[in-house]
């Protein structure tokens, strides 16, 4: 990067820490990037005139004569419908061999949507998974995360719900991929033809891990960018915010800060928050729905990151291995999509709600009937049948590769109350059992 007159320049560094130096400087701005021996950092803190500058890439060989330049500007993309079916990487320059982007160039990480311009969310959007649609169903302006263990195939669920879900702009914040998910997520959008609706940030193994502090600012200012000026209806996928947290702690270690619950920054909160809330419906129409991975540590969703986000997020969808069918499903007891009455049975079927608790009891009862199988006690005939019907309720509707719409949804649902129950043994309203019933049990 070129240096330009009236540009700020120093040449002497007071301290260098792994990730991190700081200076005394004046008139320099919070968050604004500058060049240190050749390398892009940001500004992290100023307190008076000493200045405390994040490396991107690291400090290791940085002399304390390095020459530092400040830009006088925060990081910016360039936003503009070109953004449309490309890769960009954390500085938002383009890694998939295509030209530059050319529009009108946009400070990152401005402040979320002042609640006098939102509505309340009250739209659906639909995702193609059953877990998701039919019992925790999302709605627009939602922020809601997937808690799921390493080994999970969160970033499969997440490319298709990139593929299947029913919004104008899907945008791919991923931070800390390996080359193989990479190429996968490009793989499955460009087999898809669905390249023209999806942009990507990506952030992979191979770069710096500090770089993925950037995603999620870029992928929500193109998000802004969509949602408010063109009105559109778009979704934001983030993956892995557990490896986002950890490059927020690596940062607040180096500045000798002193870490709160698991070693992460006291600001995790304020610092989570600052992303999930640029969740929005617009009164005009345009939204941000915002569909988040965290990875667990060993199952333990007591650690500072799940704790955090579930304070901030409306519910959550956990994937779990089910060993009847050997598949991954959406958990039905440990999922919750806070905002679903909004628009079940409203912009849904009316049978949705009832048949949505009706399967998630009986699918309960099924799991009473398993404890008392495997502590040797005899099952009833309506044990037997509950656990019958919750292997093909897994099979046919929670498993995460089945893809339909919320009315086949419902219909598989009310089939599967055909094959095992009794109207009287559902709890569902005689109405709704005499109109879908009959219909489904031909």
């Amino acid at each position: 990067m070129e240096t330009k007159a009236f540009q700020k320049i120093y040449t002497k560094v007071d301290k260098i820490t792994k990730a991190t130096c700081s200076l005394f400087a004046s008139d320099v701005g919070n968050e604004e990037l500058a060049i240190v021996d050749g390398r892009l950092a940001q500004v992290v803190m100023i307190i008076g005139d000493k200045v405390t500058l994040q490396i991107f890439s690291g400090t290791e060989g940085i002399p304390n004569n390095a020459e530092v330049v400040f830009l006088g500007k925060a990081p910016t993309l360039k936003v503009s419908d070109d953004l449309a079916g490309r890769f960009f990487n954390a500085y938002g320059e383009p890694i998939d061999g295509g030209p530059q982007v050319e529009g009108k160039d946009i400070e990152i990480g401005s402040p979320s949507v002042n609640p006098v311009k939102r509505e309340q969310p009250s739209k659906l959007i639909a995702t193609g998974i059953a877990g998701i649609d039919l019992n925790n169903t999302i709605v627009t302006g939602q922020k809601i995360p997937f808690f799921a263990d390493p080994d999970q195939p969160f970033n499969q669920v997440m490319a298709m719900v990139a593929l299947r879900a029913q919004a104008d702009k899907i945008i791919l914040g991923g931070m800390g991929l390996t080359n193989d998910d990479y190429l996968y997520y490009k793989n499955a959008f460009d087999n898809a033809g669905a390249l023209d609706r999806i942009i990507s940030f990506v952030n992979t193994t191979e770069n710096p891990p500090i770089e993925r502090l950037l995603v999620p600012d870029m992928a929500l200012t193109a998000a802004e960018y969509f949602a408010y000026e063109k009105n559109q209806k778009v979704l934001v996928l983030l993956t892995d915010m557990t490896l986002y947290c950890d490059a927020l702690s690596i940062v607040s270690n180096r500045m000798d800060q002193i870490p709160s619950k698991d070693s992460m920054p006291g600001s995790l909160y304020s610092d989570l928050a600052k992303l999930y809330e640029k969740a929005v419906q617009f009164p005009s129409g345009g939204s941000i729905t915002i569909l988040a991975v965290t990875t667990l540590s060993g199952g333990d969703i007591t650690h500072a990151i799940p704790d955090n986000t579930g304070y901030i997020t409306e519910g959550q969808l956990f994937l779990r291995r089910d060993t009847d069918i050997g598949k991954v499903i959406v958990d039905p007891f440990r999922s919750l999509s806070r905002l679903k009455q909004l628009v079940i049975g409203k912009q849904t079927r009316e049978d949705h709600p009832q048949v949505m608790n009706a399967a998630i009891r009986l699918y309960a009862d099924a799991a009473n009937a398993k404890t008392k199988l495997e502590n040797g006690f005899d099952l009833t005939e309506y044990d037997e049948r509950a656990l019958k019907f919750a292997k093909d309720y897994s099979k046919n509707l929670l498993a995460i590769d089945i893809n339909i719409d919320i009315e086949l949804m419902l219909d598989t649902a009310w089939n599967l109350f055909t094959k095992y129950f009794q109207p009287a043994e559902l709890g569902i309203k005689k109405d709704l059992v005499d109109k879908y019933w009959k219909n489904d049990s031909n």
